[in-house]
């Protein structure tokens, strides 16, 4: 049962994060581990930012969002 609550507690985490347009850092360090072994895998911090640079600042500085 508390397999399933974590399970279940994870999928929520990673639906909310998509929907709000979060990627995830996890997902991102498997991928370079798995694809690009021996390439340095930015922090979190790195990650988050260059994730929300490229989400707001895509079009030559203005906000790049629907609403």
């Amino acid at each position: 049962m508390l397999n399933r609550l974590r399970k279940l507690n994870a999928y929520r985490k990673q639906f909310i994060s998509l929907l709000v347009g979060v990627p995830s850092y996890e997902t991102y360090v498997a991928h370079m581990e798995s694809h690009h072994p021996g390439e340095p895998i930015k922090t979190r911090k790195e990650f988050f930012c260059e994730a929300q640079d490229a989400r707001y600042n895509a079009k030559g500085g203005k906000v790049s969002r629907c609403c």
